[in-house]
């Protein structure tokens, strides 16, 4: 069902509070804005199919607000990291979460993407080819709205062919903490641009061309972010994260370099090549007078029994997956073992404190947990 006004919103909500399960999707057009729109959130019951249209007056995601936060009823998401963020964006939390594709990666199972999982479980054929298209078209092509419905179409039944098998698996109570972290970290999406780091190689390079690199990559980061904004593109579009690299490793001096550097097209180069090749100029200069700094490295107190720790916590979660014959994840996610390096407990009830650990894996592992982290203490140096 269609859902394009506030009263078919209202009714559709009503409907799906009925329902003691729920799967869920949503659509932006995050491959073509500069800042993603939520286009479309889909939901379904076993029955039925509401395709809500976000970008119409009076259909508000926060009408889900309610439904969203029961931890009673279970929502059926895959892959949700994303789509949790884009909720909490407009203040819809979601408890309650069996997220499809966290489960099937603790099971271990090779292909974990949802048009396997439903080939797989289901028999069910999902075609992928609209995954990069603008979901910001109105009206939406026929095959766009066939392929947003067909993501929550069958995801009730996948969701509970899932669950029984981390039941199966004795992982259940594992995944269902995962998914708790997932909605509980999920505040709201981050700036466009705010984590980038250029991965510049850290060889060939003297101190003072990594720290020129660094100020080049920076700088050009800084514009592709304005001249994006300006143009209503994501920031990749404009100038990729491989292009920034190229550039800040190997400054161009002309525009013909400029147009040889890898991932740089000839349309970008006509357009801002001059303000490119004037930032690597000035950038160039500050490092003949001495005027960059090197990218500073947070310090703090030097801990040098961390890395002892993480791999003796990877060793032991290795020999537990083995004998329980569940992934390692299963028995510590990356978050906890990093969680338990940094801060090793010194008690039970210290270990059992510790959140989306759970009262299993206390139970399993608490004892040997204590007696593997106590001769490596947290030193400061």
């Amino acid at each position: 069902m269609d859902v394009v006004d506030a009263p078919g919103a209202q009714a559709a909500v009503r409907t799906l509070e009925a329902a003691p399960e729920v799967a869920v999707d949503l659509e932006a057009d995050s491959m073509h804005a500069f800042r993603a729109r939520l286009c479309f959130l889909q939901l379904a019951t076993d029955s039925e199919v509401f395709l809500l249209d976000t970008l119409q007056p009076g259909v508000d995601a926060s009408l889900l607000a309610a439904l969203m936060a029961d931890p009673a009823r279970t929502k059926y998401f895959h892959a949700a990291q994303g789509d949790l963020q884009f909720l909490a964006e407009v203040g819809v939390r979601v408890r309650g979460l069996f997220d499809t594709h966290r489960a099937a990666t603790l099971l271990g199972w090779p292909k974990v993407g949802l048009a396997d999982l439903a080939r797989e479980r289901l028999g069910v054929e999902l075609p992928k080819e609209h995954q990069q298209s603008d979901f910001s078209l109105r009206p939406l092509p026929p095959g766009m709205r066939d392929y947003i419905a067909n993501d929550v179409r069958y995801l009730c039944e996948l969701g509970r062919q899932v669950r029984e098998a981390c039941r199966e698996a004795d992982i259940l109570e594992e995944v269902l903490l995962d998914c708790t972290r997932m909605c509980d970290e999920a505040v709201a999406r981050p700036d466009v641009g705010a984590d980038f780091k250029p991965k510049l190689p850290r060889s060939g390079l003297s101190a003072a061309q990594l720290t020129l690199a660094n100020a080049i990559a920076q700088a050009l980061h800084r514009k592709r972010l304005e001249w994006a904004e300006q143009d209503n593109v994501p920031m990749g579009r404009m100038l990729s994260n491989m292009a920034v690299t190229d550039l800040a490793v190997k400054p161009p001096g002309n525009p013909r370099e400029l147009a040889r550097a890898a991932g740089v097209r000839g349309a970008f180069v006509r357009a801002h090549g001059d303000e490119v090749l004037t930032l690597i100029r000035e950038q160039l200069e500050k490092s003949r007078r001495g005027e960059l700094e090197a990218d500073a490295e947070p310090r703090g107190p030097r801990d040098p029994n961390r890395r002892k720790r993480e791999e003796a916590l990877k060793a032991f979660r290795v020999e537990k997956a083995l004998a329980r014959k569940v992934t390692p994840s299963a028995v510590l996610t990356n978050p906890l073992l990093e969680a338990l390096a940094a801060r090793p407990p010194a008690s039970l009830e210290e270990l059992s404190a510790l959140p989306y650990l759970g009262e299993k894996r206390v139970r399993l592992y608490g004892q040997e947990l204590l007696a593997l982290l106590a001769p490596l203490p947290v030193l400061g140096g």
